[in-house]
């Protein structure tokens, strides 16, 4: 059988080092192309296709997240585990609405890196140990167990908000987008907490972004 085939994308070289040290562990595992950065990483890309992309957040020319966006777009097969050390539950909330299919801190690399691998191959979307904490409930619940949920259905203007919750905007700063008061923008999002029967603002960004309710832009 083919090794699973990997390309590496960091902009530091001992990090790719020792990630290519860990995955040669696994015979079933082959990194096959290495990036510095995000332009980097698509020419590799267009080189030779892997079945997984292990790449940074903080990277110099286009950041992870950039990077994240355009693989899924580009090649929608390619798996992606984003591999950093930015611990912030909110960059996890981005790259997770932006495609990818992991996400494991550097902390946790020298222990969870094959099993994160492995867990993406599944088709399965993995936590890091660190942030499970921080993420909890229906987001880790529906990423597990992948069970099915209930069809919320929302108005344009609630997609609209909702989108900008997950931004982490204000009321006044949404309403000034959206060329409302921000008494309105405070009723659309008693009206999305309602609807998706959560107790506030945290647990319905959780919640959309596990079940790919907000799609990026």
């Amino acid at each position: 059988m083919k090794p699973y085939q990997i390309i590496i994308a960091d902009d530091h070289s001992l990090i790719r080092q020792g990630i290519k040290s860990i995955i040669a562990q696994d015979h079933e595992m082959e990194v096959i192309a290495e990036a510095a950065d995000g332009l980097e990483l698509f020419t590799r890309l267009a080189e030779q296709l892997p079945d997984m992309v292990i790449l940074d957040i903080s990277m110099p020319r286009m950041n992870g997240i950039e990077a994240v966006a355009e693989v899924r777009e580009h090649y929608p097969s390619v798996r992606i585990l984003i591999l950093t050390m930015h611990s912030n539950a909110q960059y996890f909330y981005h790259v997770i609405s932006a495609g990818a299919h992991g996400y494991l801190l550097k902390d946790d690399s020298d222990t969870e890196l094959l099993t994160a691998i492995r867990t993406v191959q599944q088709d399965k979307t993995y936590v890091s140990p660190q942030l499970v904490a921080e993420v909890t409930g229906d987001m880790v619940s529906a990423f597990r167990d992948n069970k099915e949920l209930p069809i919320v259905h929302l108005t344009d203007r609630e997609k609209q908000v909702l989108q900008l919750v997950v931004k982490g905007h204000t009321s006044k700063q949404m309403a000034v987008i959206l060329c409302l008061s921000p008494r309105t923008v405070d009723h659309h999002r008693a009206s999305l907490l309602k609807k998706f029967k959560m107790k506030n603002t945290v647990d319905l960004v959780n919640h959309v972004l596990s079940n790919s309710i907000v799609v990026p832009e």
